[in-house]
Order: structure tokens, then sequence, then C-alpha cells
């Protein structure tokens, strides 16, 4: 790929990413805060007595403008990181369209970068979790996202070296199965952590996880589809003469009626 084709696909890319933040947010804000609301009840009502600690940044702010300014600037920085890689495997992972390149790599990544360590490190609402763990819990679960990511690219890696002997088919169940052993192993290896409060209300759990794993499921489809849609535009546009045809075809008889009017 040229660089102008990478420059282009960058800006779609952001793009793409913006208007996936935008429908995520919509999820985030009707599925999630109401959930982190009852959350903070729930830790209000169980806070030591005494004075109330000084709100820096009102409640009714981060769950409008802090999390639309978060969600989004998210989104083009997921849509630039996505593009680049989307760049890079083009044309290296099969013989896919630009549309179904996006859409696979879109599906990868959220099962990478976002379902493999929510697996071992669900999100939590707060209240739950012990602040004097939290380095420990940053670290664990940025290192299952990146095993998780290496893992995705050796599969691949893996999966088209086997392709010849195996065929497509048999190479892929193949990497998929030693993805899922290798993934298997590190959830056995990497310690678990449990810090939920045992009063804490397992719905309220469950609802919070299952809003957080909507928001990126969101987020990950929608752009996959966008950027699919204007990367197919931009590396395999429609051919002029293909849209004179069409018209021409649509309209038969127009050339001679006029030739015969004009006699």
């Amino acid at each position: 790929m040229n660089s102008v084709n990478v420059r282009s696909l960058l800006v779609r890319g952001m793009l793409a990413g913006l208007a996936a933040g935008v429908l995520a947010l919509i999820v985030a804000y009707l599925l999630g805060e109401p959930r982190v609301d009852a959350a903070i009840a729930y830790e209000d009502a169980h806070a030591a007595p005494g004075a109330p600690e000084m709100e820096i940044v009102s409640r009714s702010l981060q769950s409008t403008a802090g999390l639309a300014t978060g969600v989004l600037l998210y989104g083009v920085a997921l849509g630039g990181i996505a593009a680049l890689a989307y760049c890079f495997a083009l044309g290296r992972i099969g013989r896919f369209s630009p549309r179904a390149t996006a859409a696979l790599l879109s599906g990868v990544a959220l099962v990478a970068v976002y379902v493999v360590p929510f697996l071992k490190y669900p999100a939590n609402p707060p209240s739950v979790g012990d602040p004097e763990t939290i380095g420990k819990r940053t670290t664990l679960y940025f290192l299952m996202m990146a095993l998780s990511v290496l893992l995705a690219v050796a599969a691949v890696i893996v999966g088209k070296r086997l392709a010849p002997r195996l065929g497509t088919w048999y190479a892929t169940v193949v990497a998929v199965l030693g993805f899922a052993v290798a993934v298997g192993l590190a959830y056995a290896f990497l310690p678990a952590i449990n810090e939920v409060p045992e009063d804490f209300s397992a719905t309220l759990l469950w609802q919070f996880r299952l809003a957080a794993l909507a928001i990126q499921l969101t987020l990950w489809t929608s752009f996959g589809l966008l950027f699919g849609h204007l990367a197919e535009r931009l590396l395999n546009p429609k051919p002029a003469t293909a849209t004179a045809a069409t018209t021409a075809v649509a309209t038969p008889g127009s050339a001679p009626e006029t030739a015969a009017s004009a006699h």
C-alpha cells in the first residue's frame, strides 16, 4: 500500500471510530450509567460515618460531558490504531475483500483486546475492589490483554503456515484451538481476583458487566461495518464506465427516439 492510501485509510478509520463512539456512547448512557448510579448508592450507604468527601467533579458532569469525552476520544484512537493494523493485514491474512478484511479484523480485535481479558478480569462497578490493589489489578489486566493480542497474532501466523498443507479450514481450526489452549493456560497461571463485597447485589454486578460488554460489542461491530464500507469505496471504487453503462441499460431506446424526433 502507498502512503496516500495509508493516510486516507487512517483518516477514514478515525472517522469511523468517532461514529462508532457515538453509538457506544448511547449504549453506555442507557445501560451503563444507571448501574453506576446504583453502585454509587450502595457505596454511599456503606460509607463510614463522618464528613463527606469533597466532590471534585460532579456526578452529573461525569455521566454526561465526561462520559462523552472519554468514549469519543477512545473511539477515535481505536479507529486510528485499527486502521493502521488494517493497512498491515490487508492482503496478508487471505484473499478477502477490503470490507471482509475490516469485519474480520474487528471481530478478532474484539475477542483479543476485550473479550479474553474480560473473561479473566471482568469489569467491576464502583464500590467493588480494594483501592490498595488497583495497581496490581491494572497490571494483571493489561498483561492478560498483551498476552491475548500476541497469542492472536501467533494463531494467525500458524494458520497461514499450515494452510498449504492442511487446507484453509483445518488450518483455521488448528489455529483457533491452539489459541484457546494457550489462553486457558494463561487463565490458569495468572492469579484470580475476587474483591466483590459479600452483600453486593449479584444482579447489579451481572447487569453492569453485561452493559460493559454491550458497549464494546457496539463499538467494535459498528466500527467494522462503517470502516469496511469506507475502505471498500476507497480501494475498490466503481468504474465510471460501469455507471454510464447502467444508466444506458436503464433507459433503452432513448437515443434512437431522440434521433428520430430530430428528423
